[in-house]
């Protein structure tokens, strides 16, 4: 644990969804703990990553992208992501500086509004924007939430993360460390190699296959020579997106679980041998159990 006089307390990141949140998570945690996809709502449940700063541990709690909920598993996101800020100590506000303050983003700053904890914007994603678009939701943003601070950056290439994460240390309330200095995140293993397969898929399918997919890790087996053997299954709601996952002569699933593989056994530290299973299961999203394993509390 860290020495007398650290720091340590909790920043929840929440914005619309393909805000950059789960970049900007892993930037700021210095290596990769959440998943990230071009598609939106890639993050499902509340994740958090640990960063470390002078001598302040600071959680980062990566919710889903907050957007208008029409199904139970949207529902079950959109709680996830309000209760992700709960005892916050600060709440980073992630804008689409791209895509400046469209619907998405005005209906996240709305809720905001009000709220007592302390409050950073931050505009993403400066590295694609037009520099002359930045100062105008800059300015709109400042008049209506009064944040603590404005930050303009590019999580993707590190811009500007350097000074957030300095002033998120600083603003973390004095205390013990709560987590092992060693430690990057509070997903367990099961459920990051979940995700880590879950990311392929976006990666690989993302402009073919819908939104409604799952992994869930259905057995796993740490063999005495330190390799661990995973068996997971990929939930699909149709019969045709079975078939777009497995690929022609199941060539598209090998190159996911290759991919898969690689990046769970980075993960690791470890070899891996990965089975990946595609199920069709129209009703996936009502399973309560699935819910559990994926993170996420079920949600009427």
């Amino acid at each position: 644990m860290a020495e007398p006089g650290t720091r340590a307390g909790v920043a929840a990141v929440i914005g619309a969804p393909n805000a950059g949140k789960s970049t900007l998570v892993n930037a700021l945690v210095g290596q990769k703990v959440a998943i990230v996809s071009a598609k939106a709502q890639t993050t499902r449940a509340r994740l958090m990553g640990i960063a470390i700063a002078d001598q302040a541990q600071i959680l980062l709690v990566d919710t889903p992208g907050i957007f208008a909920p029409k199904r139970r598993l949207d529902r079950a996101m959109v709680k996830a992501a309000w209760e992700g800020t709960e005892e916050a100590d600060v709440v980073l506000l992630v804008i689409d500086a791209a895509s400046g303050l469209n619907a998405a983003a005005e209906r996240v700053a709305a809720s905001l509004e009000g709220r007592p904890e302390k409050r950073f914007v931050v505009l993403n994603k400066t590295d694609i924007a037009k520099k002359e678009k930045l100062l105008g939701p800059a300015a709109a943003l400042h008049d209506r939430l009064q944040p603590d601070r404005v930050f303009m950056i590019s999580a993707a290439t590190g811009e500007g993360v350097a000074d957030l994460k300095q002033a998120l240390a600083q603003a973390m309330p004095e205390g013990p460390w709560l987590f092992p200095e060693d430690q990057l995140t509070d997903a367990t293993d099961r459920m990051v190699a979940a995700e880590l397969t879950r990311e392929q898929i976006y990666h690989q399918l993302h402009q073919e296959l819908p939104y409604t997919t799952a992994v869930e890790t259905e057995k796993w087996e740490d063999r005495k020579d330190g390799s661990a053997v995973i068996h997971q299954q990929i939930l699909v709601e149709r019969d045709s997106q079975k078939a777009i996952v497995v690929g022609k002569g199941g060539s598209r699933l090998k190159e996911i679980g290759a991919k898969a593989r690689e990046s769970i056994a980075e993960h690791l530290g470890r070899k891996v041998h990965l089975f990946l299973h595609v199920k069709v299961a129209p009703r996936w999203a009502e399973d309560r159990g699935l819910y559990q394993e994926i993170g996420l509390d079920w949600s009427e």
